[in-house]
């Protein structure tokens, strides 16, 4: 198992941060493309908890929204979540009674919450953007990582002993500390900023992709199943691998964008 971990990361890392160099169309459709993928294990996720998001609704919501993000015209983000609320009611209605107001609004989650992903093409677009992208990439893979030995090696007392019983409060600060190590070595050379500043964001993504972790952990732990899919060799499935980052993606891009550091 240990070997198919270390070679689809040897595949998919660097293909992962060419993208994010390159930026631009390249980066987006890649983004999509995981996106897309990770919105049918959610999908499948959902019906697992019987519930029965429309599949053709919640990809035509995610394809509206990269297009939207690839314009950055943001007027027109009302015009998609209208469309999509209204597809969703006329599914609604046409679809009585097996079609219910739940397996709609699960539709519409699921959708916004993959969409989060869109953040990391918005990254891309700040100044020294690719660098960001960098940065959020290492303090996540670096929370991940240190998380997982501060675990094996320190953890004693369990973060939530229902959800998620191998994780321990060691293993969670060990993450944030990796990651605010790993901000910081990384920022100190190319990107010089203030210590105060890269601690804050080094300890926000940690605790933002423990988080989005958690989310997915709960969510499979009712659906009774170990892995959101089996497409990444040694990783599960995409949700697996790219949970952590639909919420520090965001944290990224605001925290840059309304000029905090």
């Amino acid at each position: 198992m240990l070997h198919l971990r270390l070679l689809s990361a040897l595949v998919g890392i660097p293909a992962i941060m060419y993208a994010a160099w390159q930026g631009g169309l390249l980066l987006l459709v890649v983004i999509g493309v995981i996106m897309v993928l990770g919105l049918m294990e959610m999908l499948n996720l959902l019906q697992a908890l019987e519930v029965h998001p429309n599949r053709n609704l919640a990809l035509l919501g995610s394809l509206m929204l990269l297009v939207v993000a690839y314009f950055q015209d943001w007027r027109y983000i009302g015009i998609v979540m209208t469309i999509l609320i209204v597809l969703h009611l006329l599914a609604l209605i046409r679809n009585y009674p097996r079609y219910k107001p739940g397996d709609g609004a699960a539709g519409i989650f699921a959708t916004l919450y993959l969409s989060l992903l869109i953040y990391i093409y918005l990254i891309s677009t700040l100044p020294n953007g690719n660098h960001w992208i960098f940065i959020m990439l290492v303090g996540t893979w670096a929370s991940d990582t240190f998380a997982y030995f501060a675990g094996r090696t320190l953890g004693k007392h369990k973060l939530t002993p229902k959800l998620s019983p191998k994780k321990t409060w060691e293993g969670s600060i060990g993450g944030v500390l990796g990651s605010i190590l790993a901000v910081f070595i990384y920022s100190i050379y190319l990107m010089p900023f203030s210590f105060g500043a890269l601690v804050l964001l080094g300890a926000l993504i940690s605790i933002s992709s423990q988080v989005g972790d958690l989310v997915e952990s709960t969510l499979k732990r009712q659906a009774k199943i170990k892995d959101s899919g089996s497409l990444i060799p040694g990783h599960g499935g995409v949700l697996d691998r790219f949970d952590s980052m639909l919420l520090s993606a965001p944290l990224v891009y605001y925290f840059v964008s309304v000029s905090i550091i």
